[in-house]
């Protein structure tokens, strides 16, 4: 892994982590030195962010007309819109149904109409906004998607060269039989085809090709940036952003590292808010793959290989899979969570001794039954079921930190071993 800047783009990799080919999983990153709880092993900014909200307002959307919800269209804050800072787009349209674009302050105005919001998507985004008769009867996926592809070709006037890292990240377009593709494609060749210019016509141009490849790399790498964790209600997407390392962390069951993003920090605290940041949760010794779990850990068997199927294409066989493939669907609604923890005393009991690992003490994956982990690393908030990970080490002599931080929620847990305590019980 190197070092990757251009433009907004910035990717801080360190010593962490490094690129290897896993049989079975493809590229995956991997530990490049025995790492500890709480550790940050990435830092990485987007090559491309774009709304998760559709084209037309819905009344019933969080975010759009008829909601109090409106973000910068740049950094994709909420916005407060009694601010004088607010300012619009000068060219746009927001009368009638149309979701309006907004920025939080001049510099992410003037940031957004030179790279992300330039004519040529305002146009664009316009032109689409007025095609009822070609947008109405199509589901709100569908408007999401021609958002992605109007930031992807744009990426591709104003960037070539994080386009061109957009493109070598994984998916394939021969995946994708449907005919999303092609009627997109043809949407936006009838009313807005972008102006690739001539310089860059060698690596690309604008065709059906192109378009099938860029929604493939939208499906199997984007992330969802999260509204905020409400207790009596579900979250929602506010946006989704493509980074040109986290994508490469491959799906775990059992995960042993988490995401984080600060979304809606404010700018002084932090600037590049749409960062994601990957934290361990507990000590992995060197070589170990990095994983992160794709959603909450808190499915069943059932849910999970489903999702994962129809989302990413695959069939999960992580060390929890191979074990709750054996339960009953019974077993599995009846129990649930506290069923689990069970469930997995028996199987695990001789692994409760967490024994070290030969190199620097690192505890050995294998010694993290599912029990604990559910005790010790899930949010017990309502509603919540985020993972824990540890605040980073201290920077000046790296002393472990106790406090856990929920990746959801953003709630703060004394790490006073309360999971193993219970456990033992």
């Amino acid at each position: 892994m190197s070092l990757v800047k251009d433009g907004n783009c910035q990717t801080t990799v360190a010593t962490y982590v490094r690129m290897a080919e896993i049989e079975g999983r493809g590229r995956a990153l991997v530990a490049s030195k025995n790492l500890r709880a709480g550790e940050i092993v990435l830092r990485d900014s987007p090559v491309l962010v774009y709304s998760a909200l559709p084209l037309k307002s819905l009344p019933t959307l969080q975010g759009g007309e008829g909601s109090n919800h409106h973000y910068c269209t740049n950094c994709f804050r909420k916005l407060d819109l009694s601010s004088p800072s607010v300012l619009s787009c000068p060219s746009c349209s927001v009368g009638g149904d149309h979701i309006p674009v907004l920025f939080c302050s001049f510099n992410c105005q003037s940031v957004a109409l030179a790279l992300s919001h330039t004519p040529w998507v305002c146009q664009a985004l316009r032109g689409l906004r007025d095609c009822h008769s070609l947008l109405i009867h199509h589901q709100q996926e569908h408007q999401v998607q021609v958002r992605f592809l109007i930031a992807a070709y744009n990426l591709a006037i104003v960037s070539p060269s994080n386009f061109h890292i957009l493109l070598s990240l994984q998916g394939d377009s021969l995946a994708q039989p449907d005919d999303t593709a092609p009627f997109l494609h043809s949407l936006i060749s009838s009313i807005c085809p972008p102006p690739l210019p001539p310089q860059i016509s060698t690596g690309f141009s604008f065709s059906l090709e192109l378009t099938s490849a860029l929604l493939a790399k939208d499906k199997l790498n984007a992330f969802g940036l999260m509204e905020p964790f409400v207790k009596d209600g579900e979250r929602s997407v506010r946006a989704y952003a493509i980074y040109p390392s986290a994508s490469f962390f491959n799906h775990d069951c059992l995960p042993n590292a988490c995401r984080f993003d600060y979304l809606d920090a404010s700018a002084a605290s932090t600037p590049a808010n749409t960062d994601i940041i990957v934290r361990m949760i507990h000590d992995v010794p060197h070589g170990r793959e990095i994983c992160l779990s794709y959603f909450p850990v808190n499915l069943n068997y059932a849910d999970r290989q489903r999702r994962l199927r129809e989302g990413y294409g695959f069939t999960c066989e992580c060390d929890r899979c191979k074990v709750e493939v054996n339960w009953s669907d019974e077993e599995e609604d009846e129990e649930g969570l506290s069923g689990e923890d069970e469930a997995m005393d028996e199987e695990h009991d001789e692994l409760m001794e967490n024994s070290e690992a030969e190199d620097g003490g690192v505890k050995e994956e294998s010694n993290f039954p599912h029990a604990y982990f559910f005790l010790r690393y899930m949010c017990n908030q309502k509603n919540c079921w985020g993972t824990l990970a540890p605040l980073p080490p201290s920077p000046s002599d790296g002393t472990p930190s106790s406090v856990l931080e929920c990746n959801v929620c953003g709630k703060l847990k004394n790490d006073d071993e309360e999971a193993m305590d219970a456990l033992e019980e």
